[in-house]
């Protein structure tokens, strides 16, 4: 007999079939447990886990993209703008779950985390200052957007016959007859 031949060893109860466990290389330890090779699998797809990174939750084993995309993850949280899971940390802002990198400024993409921000009437996040560089009226005679000092929160302008203008461009001169 060939002494390399181990197919008679016993190495104990699978915990997956409860059947004898014989011979090297047919069977792999998790989570303390003895399973067979065929035995270790995802308990969504069915898929073999042996060698592999899995998850369990609730004594049930799961592979790691029916963990994290099937909706069993426990935070099962979301982000409304890239459409992945949030596995850390969860932002909520306007009723909704955003990872914090994904919560920023449609204009200048810089993260609004913490930050103020306004949402325009399509639900576009903006920061504060590129929100008014967008909505912020136009003036009349120099076509620049009327803008809040530095400083400051709110805008001053001058609106005359339905227009718009910055104090120092308006020259309002009235002519009476």
């Amino acid at each position: 007999m060939d002494p390399n031949y181990n197919s008679n060893l016993y190495f104990g109860s699978c915990a997956g079939c409860s059947k004898a466990v014989q011979g090297e290389g047919s069977a792999c330890r998790a989570m303390g447990h003895l399973f067979h090779d065929a035995c270790f699998t995802c308990s969504v797809c069915s898929k073999k886990l042996s060698s592999k990174p899995f998850y369990t939750v609730s004594g049930r084993i799961y592979c790691e993209e029916d963990f994290l995309y099937s909706g069993v993850h426990p935070s099962s949280e979301v982000c409304n703008s890239c459409g992945h899971l949030i596995m850390d940390l969860v932002l909520q802002a306007r009723g909704k779950s955003y990872h914090p990198s994904c919560f920023c400024c449609v204009v200048c993409r810089q993260s609004l985390e913490g930050q103020p921000f306004s949402v325009d009437t399509d639900n576009r996040v903006y920061c504060v200052r590129d929100y008014h560089k967008v909505q912020a009226p136009r003036c009349a005679a120099c076509r620049v957007p009327i803008l809040p000092t530095e400083g400051s929160t709110e805008s001053i302008r001058v609106v005359s016959f339905n227009r718009n203008y910055h104090v120092e461009c308006y020259s309002g001169e009235v002519n009476l007859i």
